[in-house]
């Protein structure tokens, strides 16, 4: 099969390129024609084969451009795997860019790496995977369904399944992360742990700080993005809401379901109560279309 590469002395080139005809059914110029062009002029024509027939596939379509991406991804990942990477099915895993791993890793399906990635040892991808620009500690685990991009990660932590990290997130070691929580641009303290469906933008989280579930960091007012500082050990209660500028003192606790405005102050309990009310008289209204 001819790939139609050709390498040829650039003045020879020049001088045979004009010559080239479109007398044919597609109408169309053919480099290849400078070959009888050479043997005429008596130059010598040399066939190179090469090693790998898929570094020559041809391209013109959608779908064969798919194969040669297949190809290489093949290649890549076979390439990964004699350097010691486990890959749980090397075809159902993509490398679009560079990785950089240590001992022990494992990757599961349908992991899709972009730009440069570095994993520790014995780290763990699960499957479905997407993961850009990572540092990955010694012993981090990523679960299932996880998005990771532009983000350090310290040693040992677990993050997802189905959790985000964007752009500018750093965790320390330890740092547990659950399902359904985002971290934007902020810095989560060693020890922590963030469970279950949170939203964290724009902070500074301490160590050994507890952040339940539905907790949101309110960081944009609708012009300008906002700070939240939370100190070490604080505890943050379930569907608590810190709006932005604002600060948690070390080892304070937040009662749950509070809208914090202000700043609270270290090893209290800060909370914005709501009376419950219990109306005895009401009585639901049926339907009556049923």
């Amino acid at each position: 099969m001819n790939t139609g590469i050709l390498v040829a002395p650039a003045k020879r080139l020049c001088q045979w390129l004009p010559e080239i005809g479109n007398d044919n059914q597609q109408g169309e110029r053919y480099l290849t024609d400078v070959v009888a062009m050479a043997v005429a002029d008596g130059v010598d024509v040399v066939a190179h084969a090469v090693a790998d027939p898929d570094e020559s596939l041809g391209v013109n379509d959608k779908a064969q451009l798919a194969a040669a991406e297949r190809a290489l991804q093949r290649r890549q990942a076979h390439q990964l795997m004699q350097a010691g990477l486990t890959l749980r099915d090397p075809a159902r895993f993509d490398l679009r860019g560079q990785v950089v791993f240590g001992d022990d890793c494992v990757i599961d399906i349908n992991v899709v790496l972009e730009g440069l990635v570095e994993l520790g040892d014995r780290v763990t991808i699960g499957p479905h995977c997407q993961v850009r620009n990572a540092r990955l500690g010694n012993d981090v685990v990523v679960h299932s369904n996880c998005v990771l991009d532009d983000v350090k990660v310290g040693a040992n932590a677990q993050i997802g399944p189905f959790a985000r990290l964007r752009p500018g997130a750093e965790l320390a070691a330890n740092v547990h992360l659950g399902n359904f929580v985002e971290i934007k641009r902020s810095l989560i303290g060693a020890d922590t742990k963030v469970n279950h469906l949170a939203y964290i933008g724009d902070s500074d989280i301490g160590d050994a700080v507890n952040i339940g579930a539905g907790v949101i960091t309110c960081n944009y007012d609708g012009v300008g993005k906002h700070k939240t500082v939370v100190g070490d050990g604080a505890f943050i209660g379930a569907n608590t809401q810190l709006v932005a500028p604002v600060t948690i003192g070390a080892g304070a606790t937040i009662g749950a379901g509070s809208t914090i405005r202000q700043d609270a102050p270290s090893g209290k309990l800060t909370l914005t109560p709501g009376r419950q009310k219990t109306v005895s008289r009401w009585r639901r209204r049926r339907d009556d279309s049923q």
